[in-house]
């Protein structure tokens, strides 16, 4: 088999790649920057940008599964290009898709439903790793400035994420399923900042902003408005299933979900 992964240089694509190469599969990773992919030893790294689905032909050449991101770059919008994408993957005899989801049911994420793919649909809450934020104001300051402090998330770790999607790829039983997928705890922000301080021995100052203040953050961030207006009321009033501690990880892999403890210990030399 050989399995195409896209946004394999990033959070979730990396852990993928790793995991696939140790289950033996032959990876092919797709990346608009081959030359700065730092992909391990034995990826097939190759160009392609599914924002322009006619540079993918090559890629797809002898693909039987993908693992397909639903955003573009910027992190905040949605492909536009599901269609393409998924009927490039039929012709060339792809079988069986993994799709990570963005926050919304998009272009891609309809495309792939409606094709005769196996698809499995991942739909992971708040990610650990945006935790990685507040590094250098933890550094720097000892402060941590965020809105909606008591706002609760049972985050995921990106490994997890990445485990599943690799059971998807790989196993049998995932066809046609939607996970949501959640870490095994539900935190609220000053439950986060408390646990990395404990991790790095530091108290650490917990600042409000207002929603105001939030915005203009993200604005300077370069953020859209829509996305801004997503993310913020995502936090101010997350639907159910943000703070709801989902089995799935569990089931579809065996053990348990890692906690954010855990996820802090592995990444705690940014926080100092």
């Amino acid at each position: 088999m050989t399995i195409l992964v896209t946004g394999a240089t990033g959070n979730v694509g990396r852990h993928i790649v790793n995991q696939l190469l140790e289950a033996g599969q032959h990876v092919r990773a797709l990346t608009r920057n081959p030359s700065s992919a730092k992909l391990p030893e034995g990826v097939e790294v190759v160009y392609g940008d599914l924002t322009e689905p006619k540079t993918l032909a090559p890629a797809l050449n002898g693909v039987t599964g993908i693992h397909l991101i639903t955003f573009n770059s910027d992190g905040y919008t949605p492909l536009q290009t599901g269609p393409e994408i998924v009927e490039l993957a039929r012709k060339a005899g792809v079988r069986r898709v993994s799709v990570l989801w963005n926050g919304e049911n998009g272009p891609v994420e309809r495309a792939v439903e409606a094709s005769s793919l196996e698809w499995t649909l991942l739909q992971p809450v708040e990610f650990m790793s945006n935790a990685l934020g507040w590094a250098e104001s933890i550094r720097m300051e000892g402060i941590v400035r965020e809105p909606y402090g008591n706002s609760p998330s049972a985050m995921i770790h990106v490994a997890d994420i990445a485990d599943v999607a690799v059971a998807a790829l790989i196993g049998e039983g995932h066809a046609g399923k939607t996970y949501t997928l959640t870490g095994p705890e539900v935190l609220t922000v000053f439950d986060k900042v408390r646990i990395i301080g404990a991790m790095i021995g530091r108290d650490i100052q917990f600042i409000e902003l207002s929603e105001d203040q939030a915005r203009e953050r993200m604005r300077e961030q370069g953020a859209p408005e829509d996305a801004i207006d997503f993310v913020l009321g995502w936090y101010a009033n997350p639907p159910k299933s943000a703070y709801t501690v989902a089995p799935t990880v569990e089931q579809v892999t065996g053990r348990p979900a890692r906690t954010f403890a855990q996820w802090v210990s592995e990444h705690v030399h940014y926080y100092k």
